[in-house]
């Protein structure tokens, strides 16, 4: 018999069970699909934190009031107050911290922002003139407030798209020039602190899971004093000039500090120095993990499904004994039935591959869509070691488990065969 015919002799069988078949099939397919949609979702995380890390800026150190744990950690307990906007001047003195290339003192929280009768839930963030230095933004209306609106502590305030939206979106009103008011829990004034918006950025998205839209930007004095009522810093970030860089800067930033606080010993340490590098690499690590991790699970399917092509080629065997007897009778060889059930097996995890292969790939695709719609810039990435391992792996699934029956089917004796009930 020649392969031709050997093949469509296999597709018959499978097609005269089409049941058994599609539920076979349907175990590989699941396999194949699971191990594609979670590499490309390990891949599309990846792209997201390199995009985030791009949204806030590259070479970027950030200091934290209170001292970090031997893993990273910051210390928990009470609002520490050791950063001062004393120690952001001392670091932006070239003479002392060469390196940076900006330094950005910050407070931040939540705020309910009115105008007229409408209302908008945003993040406020009082900062200096530094802050389009350290982190990557462009303007859609109007321009940053300046260092001297910021020295001065003037009384006006840059919106994300999401908050012009919201407040002005509707009316057709131009926000610029408009005067709004920001109210927080934390310091409660009547009516909130009148500020004037200047400026309104551009769609920037979320990033590490805030939803960048919603922040609303004011000069230091103002974040701390009116709308805070506080006098130190929860943040300072440093803008490295170049890579290569980065750990002298941390080590001379270390200094100054210590010259500040008037601190000896390390045990003393009131502050603690991050390089976002770093944290994205730990972050880019445990995605790493976490993907290879899902993908072994995704990848036990497969073994199931293989246990149930064992299974049901071992049944195929036992109900076509006296096909397998007559065959055998009329000339066929143990190699050629062997290798037609082999074949069996193989096909049907290679259908399952191919049809997992799909249904991953448009699985991976619509979640990408959705993850871009929530605001992230999710990648839609198939890789293509992931397809072909996929389908390497189905196939190969299909020949082991598919040989012991295929094997047996082959040693059957013709004449105890033809006598099989």
């Amino acid at each position: 018999m020649n392969p031709l015919s050997v093949i469509k002799l296999v597709i018959r069988n499978l097609l005269a069970r089409k049941g058994r078949t599609a539920l076979t099939i349907l175990g590989i397919t699941i396999g194949v699909a699971g191990v594609i949609i979670i590499i490309s979702l390990g891949a599309g995380a990846k792209s997201m934190i390199l995009g985030q890390v791009t949204k806030l800026g590259s070479n970027l150190l950030y200091i934290q009031p209170g001292a970090s744990a031997e893993n990273g950690a910051p210390i928990p307990g009470l609002v520490i107050t050791s950063l001062v906007n004393n120690d952001a001047e001392a670091l932006r003195d070239k003479t002392r911290v060469p390196n940076a290339s900006a330094v950005n003192a910050a407070v931040q929280g939540s705020a309910t922002v009115i105008w007229g009768n409408k209302t908008a839930e945003a993040t406020f963030i009082g900062t200096d003139d530094e802050y389009p230095k350290v982190t990557n933004f462009t303007m859609a209306a109007g321009q940053f407030f300046t260092a001297a609106e910021n020295t001065g502590g003037a009384n006006v305030v840059v919106i994300g798209s999401e908050i012009s939206q919201q407040l002005f979106g509707d009316s057709g009103v131009n926000p610029i020039g408009q005067v709004v008011k920001v109210k927080s829990s934390v310091q409660d004034k009547v009516g909130g602190v009148p500020l004037r918006v200047i400026g309104v950025i551009a769609m920037r998205g979320s990033s590490f899971f805030q939803n960048q839209d919603q922040f609303i930007f004011m000069p230091l004095i103002i974040g701390q004093q009116q709308i805070l009522g506080i006098h130190h810093l929860q943040s300072i970030y440093i803008k490295v000039d170049d890579a290569a860089n980065v750990n002298s800067t941390i080590s001379a930033v270390d200094d100054v500090l210590k010259q500040q606080h008037r601190i000896l010993n390390d045990s003393e340490l009131d502050y603690s120095i991050k390089n976002q590098a770093d944290a994205v690499k730990i972050l880019s690590t445990i995605t790493n993990a976490l993907s290879l991790f899902l993908a072994a699970m995704a990848a036990i399917s497969l073994v199931v499904g293989g246990i149930g092509i064992l299974n049901i080629m071992m049944v195929t065997v036992a109900e076509r004994t006296r096909e397998i007897g007559l065959r055998k009778a009329v000339g066929a060889t143990n190699r050629l039935v062997r290798n037609q059930f082999l074949l069996e097996a193989s096909l049907l995890t290679s259908l399952g591959g191919f049809v997992g292969i799909i249904i991953g790939v448009v699985v991976a695709y619509l979640i990408s869509l959705l993850m871009k719609y929530l605001g992230y810039d999710w990648a839609f990435v198939i890789s293509f070691v992931s397809i072909v391992l996929s389908v390497s792996v189905s196939i190969l699934t299909g020949i082991v488990f598919g040989l012991f029956p295929a094997i047996k089917a082959s040693k059957l004796d013709p004449i105890d065969a033809l006598r099989y009930e």
